[in-house]
């Protein structure tokens, strides 16, 4: 029943638990009604691929690396759901685990990355004059060599390996991110409030942290899990090649490499990681997609940090 208040009005019925949901629920669905379709379907499938690999222990009924001779290279069966490979090891396990490898891997050198080139561009924007030159020209020096290339060499001096892999790509990979970030300090550093900050006495770091980041995380949100489906494919090519992890473990990569000799008695042994690089790299990219066209200008803006409008990500990695 609705409860008086003080002066004898009636008030509304405090919301129940069961209202609290509901409410939580509507306004989730109107967000993403909100949302650019292809931000919803990235984050479907990005979030179930990621379900199924923290829950691997639990849903993969063998251990990924016994090994059952008389089993090997057996098809499809209710008993194995991929098979087996060359070693009647499941392949369905493997691939579980082998995902869980891939996707931290490049999770990791994308999050360094961002963190790394996003201060320094911001850094480079703001500080100007030697600064900003020698921080772009080392992007520009870093960034004319394939990041596949600086991996190569980087491993063969100190040896194959997942730590040796992350460190070899993300001394390449920070760049995209740096020039970004620069761009768009210089673009929101042109606006009415970032003067009006300065003229009160903001220092720098405020300026940075409550009115430049703000206004620049969506491009390079966008450009983040644009990159992450770069470097998943980046590090199953060099998985592929030998120089990701080792034996008896295995990733999306390396299953790949395995699988050749026996593509054609076996063909699902290199069509279910091939697969899983595809989907995975599908996913993250359709998020990227739909943050980079919900990042686009909408017409002419405020000057407030609120209608900050960053330009456009891809034009802006093209040239520093």
């Amino acid at each position: 029943m609705p409860r008086p208040d003080a002066a004898g009005m009636q008030l509304a019925p405090a919301p129940g638990p069961r209202g609290a949901v509901h409410e939580s629920i509507d306004r989730s669905l109107r967000i993403l009604r909100t949302r650019h379709w292809s931000f919803n379907i990235g984050c479907a499938l990005f979030l179930l691929i990621l379900a199924v690999l923290v829950l691997a222990p639990w849903i993969t009924p063998y251990d990924p690396n016994a090994q059952e001779l008389v089993k090997r290279l057996s098809p499809v069966s209710s008993e194995h759901w991929l098979g087996t490979d060359q070693l009647g090891r499941d392949t369905f396990s493997r691939l579980l685990f082998g995902g869980r490898f891939s996707v931290t891997v490049a999770a990791v050198i994308i999050a360094i990355s961002v963190v790394v080139g996003t201060i320094l561009g911001v850094i480079s924007a703001r500080a100007g004059g030697i600064v900003d030159e020698v921080t772009m020209r080392t992007v520009d020096l870093l960034i004319a060599f394939p990041d596949v290339l600086v991996a190569l060499f980087l491993i063969a001096i100190v040896g194959p390996g997942h730590v040796a892999l992350i460190s070899a790509l993300t001394l390449v990979a920070w760049t995209p991110f740096a020039r970004m970030a620069r761009s768009l300090t210089l673009e929101i550093n042109s606006r009415d409030f970032i003067t009006a900050a300065e003229v009160l006495g903001c220092t720098r770091s405020f300026i940075i942290f409550r009115h430049v980041i703000p206004n620049a995380y969506r491009p390079i949100a966008a450009i983040t899990f644009l990159r992450f489906g770069h470097k998943l494919i980046t590090v199953g090519a060099l998985s592929f090649l030998g120089l990701g992890v080792q034996p008896p473990n295995s990733d999306w990569g390396a299953m790949l490499a395995d699988a050749l000799r026996f593509v054609e008695r076996a063909p699902m042994l290199a069509f279910a990681p091939g697969f899983a690089i595809f989907i995975t790299a599908l996913s993250v990219t359709l998020i990227g997609q739909g943050l980079e066209i919900e990042a686009k200008p909408r017409g002419a803006g405020g000057d407030s940090p609120g209608d900050a409008r960053p330009p456009d990500p891809a034009r802006d990695v093209a040239k520093p």
